[in-house]
């Protein structure tokens, strides 16, 4: 079932119900990569949206709008997903079902990214970030994504613009975490999520993180793979 949550076409939550369990059932918010690009869309969490619904969990997989022709860019696009979170919230005390002590943002590459940066002003009570963009000026100093930075900030961007839209200087957020990160990723530098959990940490967040020999930058939403089985051993059944 997909709703709505504005009026571009990219601003569509896709809902895939639990196939098991009683009572409330918890939720997981999936955020997809692709550096926010309209090259990619939701239908890339498709296979862990099928994972977690087979393990009792409530899923929300969220389109945004993408940066292309999609309309996307900062701060729309993390407008979207909090945009997002607050139906959810709406729904939840409409529909009833839903287990809001356990709502987890799970968030791949662009989309860890959104998911560290609206968390802490949602109903979620936990993030997992996959391979995270957490560091904007780094990313665009080191032309990661292809240059993927500039159509989300715009040419040029402020100093304080790199701090606003990073997860790294907006520290502590307040909410438990788990970051995953392949020791092998070409796309995001592993030393990136050690840098942003060691400031984390010293900001006063409860982080825990794994970092998964090998794998790859894509391992990580691999539903067969070790490192998204490390997560699923964190979150538990529904």
């Amino acid at each position: 079932m997909s709703t709505s949550y504005g009026d571009h076409p990219g601003q569509i939550v896709h809902r895939h119900e639990p196939r098991r369990g009683d009572g409330p059932t918890p939720v997981a918010v999936l955020l997809h990569g692709g550096w926010w690009r309209d090259l990619h869309d939701a239908r890339l969490m498709d296979p862990l949206a099928r994972d977690l619904t087979a393990a009792g969990w409530a899923v929300w997989n969220v389109e945004y709008r993408r940066t292309g022709t999609d309309g996307g860019g900062w701060p729309q696009t993390a407008d979207d997903v909090a945009r997002a979170l607050d139906l959810l919230a709406a729904t939840a005390d409409r529909e009833g079902g839903l287990d809001t002590s356990r709502v987890v943002a799970i968030g791949h590459s662009a989309g860890g990214h959104l998911a560290l940066i609206t968390a802490a002003d949602s109903l979620v009570t936990s993030v997992v970030a996959l391979a995270p963009i957490t560091d904007l000026r780094r990313c665009a100093e080191a032309g990661l994504g292809e240059d993927a930075v500039a159509p989300f900030l715009g040419p040029d961007p402020a100093p304080e613009l790199y701090t606003e839209s990073s997860p790294l200087h907006r520290l502590p957020i307040g909410l438990p975490q788990l970051i995953v990160h392949g020791e092998a990723d070409q796309r995001v530098p592993v030393e990136h999520s050690r840098d942003y959990v060691s400031a984390a940490r010293a900001a006063g967040d409860p982080v825990e993180y794994h970092e998964i020999a090998g794998a790859d930058h894509f391992a990580v939403i691999d539903p067969a793979h070790t490192a998204w089985r490390t997560v699923r051993d964190s979150l538990g059944a529904g």
